[in-house]
C-alpha cells in the first residue's frame, strides 16, 4: 500500500510539474536585419502574431527589426550567448565560423525555386545534417523563409556569360566572389548600404543587391537599366535559429506551435514575394529597364562554375562536406544535376 501511495504521489508531482511548465508564459526576443516596413518585416510580424494566438498568449515573440539591438552579422552570437533568444538573419553571415554555413544561407546556382530549396529541409534530409552544426554553437534551426531568386543589376547589358567579362560589380563576401571571378567578372566586396552611391559615382558598373522588388525600393533602377530576371545565381535562405537552451526550455506544444507557424511563414513569404517580384518586373519594364532571362545553356555555364566552388568549399571542413554532398544528392533526385 505504501508503495502505491508513493507512486501516486510521484505521479501527482510529475503531473503538477508538467502543468506548471505548460502554464508558464514565455517571451522570446528575436532580431531580424530587415525593416518592419518591408514585405519581409510584415510577414515576420504576422509570424509573431500567429505564435501568440495559437499559444493562447503563453508564448510571445518580441521582434526587433533593422538590426536594432546588434549588427546583423552579430545576431547569431547574441542569440547563442543569450543576449537575444533568436536570430532571424541568414546563415551565410556565419561562414567565418564554419564554411558549412554557406550551404545553409546561399547555395549559389543550385535550386531554381524556393519550393525546391525548402523541400531539401523537409524531404531531402536537410534538418538532419544541419542541426548538428547549429547545436555545436548552442543554436537550434527552426526553419527557413526563402523569397526567391535575386537579380543582378547593371549599367550595361547582361544577356549571358560573355557579358560578365571584366564586369565590375558589387558582390557580397564569400563563395560568390570566387564563382564570378572564375567567369571573368571583377567582383568588389562592399557593404549593402554603399551600393547606391557606388553606382551613382560609377565606382562599379553593377551590383548583386537583392531581388527586383528590393532593388527597386533602393532606387537602383533609377541608375541602371539592365537586370537579370528571373534570377538564377542566388537565392538566400533567411533562417530562424533559436538559442538551444531556450528551445529546450519550451514545452513540447509550444515547440510544435513555433514549427507550424514557421512553415506557414515559409509558404506565405515565398508566395507573397513572388507576387511582388512579378508586379515589379512588369512595372520596371514600362520604365525602360531591360530584363535579361538567361538561356538554359547560359544558366548551366554558371551552375558548372558554381559546382566547382561547392566542391572546393566542401573540402574546407567536415561539416561543409556533409552539407555539399547532401545538396548534390538531393539535386540529383530532383533532376537538377546529372
Amino acid at each position: 500500500m505504501k508503495l502505491l501511495k508513493y507512486a501516486a504521489c510521484a505521479a501527482a508531482i510529475t503531473l503538477a510539474t508538467i502543468g506548471l511548465a505548460q502554464a508558464k508564459d514565455f517571451n522570446l526576443k528575436i532580431q531580424t536585419h530587415l525593416s518592419a516596413e518591408s514585405l519581409n518585416g510584415k510577414n515576420a510580424a504576422q509570424f509573431a502574431k500567429d505564435v501568440e494566438e495559437m499559444s493562447g498568449g503563453r508564448l510571445k515573440l518580441e521582434m526587433f527589426y533593422s538590426a536594432s539591438v546588434v549588427k546583423s552579422t552579430e545576431t547569431f552570437d547574441a542569440a547563442s550567448n543569450g543576449i537575444l533568444d533568436g536570430d532571424m538573419t541568414g546563415a551565410a553571415y556565419q561562414t567565418g565560423k564554419n564554411p558549412a554555413f554557406q550551404f545553409l544561407g546561399d547555395i549559389m546556382g543550385g535550386y531554381n525555386t524556393p519550393w525546391e530549396q525548402l523541400s531539401w529541409l523537409y524531404y531531402g534530409g536537410g534538418f538532419e545534417v544541419a542541426q548538428p552544426l547549429y547545436h555545436k554553437y548552442n543554436m537550434h534551426l527552426l526553419g527557413w523563409w526563402v523569397g526567391g531568386q535575386e537579380s543582378m543589376n547593371s549599367s550595361t547589358p547582361l544577356a549571358g556569360p560573355a557579358d560578365l567579362k571584366d564586369w565590375k560589380f558589387r558582390s557580397p563576401p564569400g563563395m560568390e566572389t570566387e564563382i564570378f571571378a572564375e567567369m571573368g567578372a571583377s567582383p568588389i566586396v562592399m557593404d549593402f548600404g554603399e551600393i547606391f552611391t557606388a553606382l551613382e559615382t560609377k565606382i562599379i558598373d553593377g551590383a548583386d543587391a537583392s531581388n527586383v522588388s528590393t532593388n527597386k525600393s533602393l532606387g537602383l533602377y533609377d541608375l541602371v537599366k539592365y537586370t537579370t530576371y528571373p534570377g538564377f545565381h542566388s537565392m538566400p535562405s533567411d533562417h530562424l535559429a533559436i538559442n538551444l537552451d531556450t528551445w529546450n526550455s519550451l514545452p513540447k506544444d509550444l515547440q510544435k506551435i513555433m514549427e507550424v507557424a514557421m512553415q506557414k511563414l515559409s509558404f506565405q513569404h515565398a508566395m507573397s514575394q513572388q507576387v511582388d517580384m512579378s508586379e515589379v518586373a512588369t512595372q520596371i519594364q514600362k520604365e525602360g529597364v531591360t530584363l535579361h532571362d538567361w538561356s538554359v545553356a547560359d544558366r548551366e555555364a554558371f551552375r558548372e562554375a558554381a559546382q566547382k566552388k561547392w566542391q572546393e568549399w566542401g573540402d574546407k571542413t567536415p561539416e561543409a562536406r556533409v552539407l555539399v554532398d547532401s545538396h548534390v544528392s538531393y539535386m540529383k533526385r530532383l533532376g537538377l544535376l546529372n
